[in-house]
């Protein structure tokens, strides 16, 4: 018997009873993007170095505490010779140990497969110069994530918000609970993503 409000979708796991408690996070050294369904947020430190990345830890463990899965996005390789790489690495392996000791299951998702699921296209903006796209990109994601699902991402760190929301999104839909429709140009951004096992079950 299915529950009301859940989709089952060819391919996809049958959904559980009720839906998970799913984070997204777009992780970065000055502004790390954090979400669930109906909210998003930026944590942004002044700090440097290891105090930097003690900060973000605790406050990142906190956010996930109850989550039943985290959605993660993983490197983007095209950017290893950026400044901060290496410490960002670092706040990567960071976090998702810290993840896998509390036993909190979590996705890696591309950068390509965030932007497909919220705009349908790895490059939405390669129509405009070069050295545009990147910025206009974003915006795009950020506009589908206002649009779609009514969540406001403004101010500081507006992008990231909007990234760990796609993030988060993912992984709802991804259980059988999508907050929204969407075509099948941007679903597909979901086959390319090693997923847990199982969908987890929605904690007490």
């Amino acid at each position: 018997m299915s529950v009301p409000g859940q989709l089952s979708l060819p391919g996809l796991p049958v959904p559980v009873a009720a839906p998970p408690r799913v984070i997204g996070l777009d992780l970065s050294l000055t502004s790390t993007g954090v979400a669930g369904e109906g909210w998003a947020e930026a944590l942004r430190t002044k700090s440097r170095g290891h105090q930097r990345l003690r900060w973000l830890r605790r406050r990142i463990a906190e956010l996930t505490e109850e989550a039943d899965l985290v959605v993660v996005e993983g490197a983007a390789y095209g950017r290893g010779a950026q400044a901060g790489h290496h410490e960002l690495a670092g706040l990567w392996w960071v976090i998702t140990q810290n993840l896998w000791e509390r036993e909190i299951p979590y996705a890696v998702v591309s950068p390509h497969a965030r932007t497909i699921y919220a705009t349908g296209t790895a490059f939405p903006a390669k129509e405009y110069p070069k050295a545009q796209r990147a910025r206009i990109a974003k915006g795009m994601v950020r506009d589908a994530v206002v649009s779609r699902y009514g969540v406001e991402c403004d101010g500081p760190g507006r992008y990231d918000k909007s990234d760990a929301f796609v993030l988060a999104a993912m992984g709802l839909h991804w259980a059988g609970w999508p907050l929204a429709a969407v075509p099948d140009t941007h679903r597909r951004a979901l086959d390319n993503v090693a997923w847990p096992a199982a969908v987890p079950a929605r904690t007490a």
